[in-house]
Parts: structure tokens; C-alpha cells; sequence
């Protein structure tokens, strides 16, 4: 009996530990449950009783409501604010579909743990083990935003943006 309670004791230690992960510069797998989608590249999630807001590294989407940024997209792209706006409620849709309220996604930080806002920067694992980051770019709902020092991902980002680019997918079938 003895023997079973020691390892019960060390089996829920186990799993305590990885439920308290923090994080940290450098982290990996750290599981932060889905609590709201802001955008196509910025969500909430909790990781144990703390809720915190995450940016995708690397990514860009257009933005889905009206503000300076928006602007500055349109006079940049050519493109009008009204546009600019549709794609980036299409790039917050597509992102809700791949991290609905409550899934658990797996949060890998780089060199910088967050940005000028306070949010943690994060490339961002799938359930079924596919990078946030990288999907948004191939499918085309995103562009490579490269931001130094994190860059670990940088050319498999350049390389999923490019083929999107070469298969017209999403955004790029309406730029070129």
C-alpha cells in the first residue's frame, strides 16, 4: 500500500509540473487554454489561474477594425480602409477556426518574452501539433512580420509565405 501511495504522490508531482509551467525566455510546450481570439494574430489564454494576451511572432494580419494602424495599411497598400478591414475579420475568423474558446495550445517563446504592449510573444503549437504562425502564413491570411532578435522560424516563414504567394492562397489570391 505504501509503495502505491509513493507512486501516486510521484505521479501527481508529474503532472503538476507541467500544469505550473511558466513562462519563461526560451520556453517550450508551455499549455495555455483558449479564453477569446482578438485577432488573426493576438489571442487570450490561461495558463493555470493567469490569463494573459499572446502575439504571434513573426505574423502580421490585416487589421479587422478601424484605427491608425488600418490606415497606415491603406495608404501603404493602395489598398481601401473598408478592404483592409473585410481581410482582416476573414484572418480573425480563420484563426478562431483553428483555436476555438477552450482548446489547449502549446506556447514556445524566443529571445523576448513580450512587446512594447505587455503581451507574450509566442510562436503558438496546435492540439494536432501544426504552428499557429506558420498556417496563418501558408494559407495565406498573414505576412512574414519579422521583428529581431526573434527569429528562430524566420525561413520557414519566408518559405510558407513564398508558396502561398506562388498557390495564390487567401489574401495573395486577390493581390496578384
Amino acid at each position: 500500500m505504501k509503495k502505491v501511495f509513493v507512486l501516486l504522490l510521484v505521479f501527481l508531482c508529474a503532472c503538476r509540473s507541467e500544469e505550473g509551467a511558466k513562462l519563461t525566455v526560451n520556453a517550450k510546450n508551455v499549455p495555455c487554454k483558449i479564453t477569446r481570439v482578438v485577432d488573426g494574430d493576438t489571442f487570450r489564454c490561461r495558463i493555470d489561474a493567469e490569463e494573459i494576451t499572446v502575439r504571434l511572432i513573426g505574423v502580421d494580419t490585416p487589421e479587422s477594425k478601424e484605427n491608425p494602424k488600418a490606415k497606415r495599411d491603406a495608404d501603404r497598400t493602395g489598398m481601401s480602409l473598408e478592404e483592409i478591414t473585410r481581410m482582416g475579420r476573414e484572418a480573425y475568423q480563420f484563426t478562431k477556426s483553428l483555436i476555438p474558446v477552450g482548446t489547449t495550445v502549446y506556447l514556445e517563446t524566443d529571445v523576448q518574452l513580450t512587446d512594447r504592449y505587455g503581451r507574450v510573444l509566442a510562436y503558438v503549437w496546435l492540439p494536432d501539433g501544426r504552428m499557429l504562425n506558420e498556417v496563418l502564413l501558408k494559407e495565406g491570411y498573414a505576412q512574414v512580420y519579422t521583428i529581431p532578435p526573434n527569429v528562430k522560424y524566420q525561413d520557414l516563414f519566408l518559405s510558407a509565405q513564398r508558396k502561398a504567394r506562388e498557390g495564390k492562397r487567401g489574401f495573395w489570391k486577390q493581390w496578384f
